[in-house]
């Protein structure tokens, strides 16, 4: 712009010919120019009136009447203000105005915002009044570039969020106790044997539907030691339809060798089995709920029971703990109704269905009441306290889950080649890495919450050759930042 309006000087005749750089003054005179035609463009009624020497309409839609413009000597459009009397510049006193959605303002937007090294909305908005600048609807335009920048993601966006799934059917299907389970490992607590010191763990199964739970006593996190547990817990409670857990080293190498069996095992055998592993993503601990809750359940009455007897037990001694947290745990209300009502039935809990037994205290041995011809037909008794419970399951607690707690707002979903940060943990947030979205898995609702990335850790050796070849990677949009939308 600078170089054109010396050519047009040069052809009438006000200035001579000359190959030199363009100055200052002419940069300034450019700058000034370049804003006068966007003026023009947009406020042409408003400097007309000026020019007429006539108010300006109460336009309420860009509020320039509020400003007190005038038109420079240059008929530049500036603010008049309430400064005049003030010590400032006079290019800060009466700063140009521009329009929010013009590209100039864009521009100079994205030219102060990286003077101020991507602070905030107020410093940015600052360095450009301070630089005799004024953006109508400078606010709103200075969020929305922030919003899009790609540091200022990099720095400071959340990780992604979407709207909270719907239950799914096992949580809601009325079948026995630990049909459908989630499990966990939780430790380690410290055991004595001999003069040794040995680390046990808690293997904890909660069952999706009545919430009850069962721990069982891990000497290791193999694959072996689970294996043995998990046996256990079947002969005790029965054969499970499904188990879902996280990506533990000892659950993926379980379902490797229980895959690996069931391709030796006939259709028949196959059936009477039937048990699944699902697996949630890495890193999506929120997606485990149903039994992370009730992790911090029994580590908080452990603790309890623990506090006088800490690295003073055997195998034994803790096997018997955790089964008496099994019992306390179970024992638990999972509905707040009636808790406080002394007339009204006892609090539903897990313990209702895990062991058949009412509040109903039985009369001794001896005393023949009413209530003792009922002992006769227990199997009766049984179906009764059965069905009792699944009522008043369906009654009290699953009514309860109708309300997301959190999560309430359907957010955009995330597409294939969107370009993300991958939050880790383990490293401050400017070494997250960058990773590309190449495989969506849209849930029922057709919400996306699991994506698959692409991911290269990009080392390099000597010579310039890749030391690493990208990986695919499982993750929940939970653990992302976007940066950069494919749309």
């Amino acid at each position: 712009m600078a170089r054109l309006l010396r050519f047009v000087k040069e052809l009438k005749g006000l200035e001579r010919r000359s190959n030199k750089a363009t100055n200052l003054e002419e940069r300034k005179e450019a700058e000034l120019k370049i804003i006068s035609i966007v003026q023009g463009s947009v406020f042409c009624k408003e400097i007309k009136a000026l020019q007429m020497q006539k108010d300006l309409p109460k336009d309420r839609t860009n509020g320039l009447y509020r400003l007190d413009p005038f038109l420079d000597e240059k008929d530049v459009l500036r603010v008049g203000g309430r400064l005049e009397r003030s010590t400032l510049e006079p290019h800060v006193k009466h700063p140009v105005i521009l329009p929010k959605t013009c590209h100039i303002a864009k521009l100079l937007i994205d030219h102060y915002h990286q003077r101020v090294k991507h602070q905030g909305r107020g410093m940015t908005m600052n360095e450009l009044r301070s630089n005799g600048i004024w953006i109508l609807g400078c606010s709103q335009a200075v969020s929305s570039f922030i919003h899009n920048c790609i540091k200022c993601r990099k720095f400071r966006r959340r990780t992604e969020e979407q709207k909270m799934a719907n239950l799914p059917s096992e949580r809601m299907e009325t079948t026995p106790p630990f049909t459908y389970c989630g499990m966990d490992c939780f430790g380690p607590y410290y055991i004595k044997e001999g003069r040794k010191e040995l680390k046990r763990y808690g293997l904890l199964f909660t069952c999706l539907c009545s919430r009850a739970v069962h721990i069982e006593l891990l000497d290791d996190m193999s694959t072996d030691a689970f294996l043995n547990s998990l046996r256990s817990f079947i002969a005790l409670r029965g054969n499970v339809r499904q188990l879902q857990s996280d990506h533990g080293t000892n659950f993926v190498g379980a379902r490797r060798e229980f895959l690996e069996a069931v391709k030796e095992m006939d259709q028949e055998s196959l059936k009477q089995l039937g048990c699944e592993f699902v697996m949630n993503p890495p890193s999506a601990s929120h997606m485990g709920g149903a039994w992370e809750r009730q992790i911090r359940t029994i580590r908080s009455v452990l603790t309890t029971i623990l506090d006088q007897s800490s690295r003073s037990l055997d195998s034994s001694s803790l096997r018997t703990y955790l089964y008496e947290v099994m019992a306390i745990v179970n024992s638990r209300p999972i509905t707040p109704h009636l808790l406080n009502d002394p007339t009204g039935p006892q609090p539903l809990t897990p313990n209702l269905l895990l062991t058949m037994k009412s509040s109903v205290i039985l009369p001794p041995p001896g005393d023949f009441v009413k209530e003792d011809l009922y002992l006769r037909k227990r199997w009766r008794r049984v179906q009764y306290l059965a069905n009792e419970f699944w009522h008043r399951w369906k009654k009290e607690y699953l009514l309860s889950l109708q309300q997301r707690q959190k999560w309430h707002k359907t957010n955009r979903n995330a597409k294939v080649n969107d370009i993300v940060i991958v939050q880790d943990d383990q490293a401050s947030r400017n070494d997250w890495k960058l990773a590309k979205v190449v495989a969506i898995h849209p849930s029922e609702d057709g919400c996306i919450r699991k994506v698959q990335l692409l991911m290269s850790d990009s080392l390099l050796d000597d010579h310039g050759k890749r030391l690493s070849k990208p990986v695919l990677l499982d993750r929940p949009i939970h653990k992302t930042v976007t940066l950069l939308e494919a749309d």
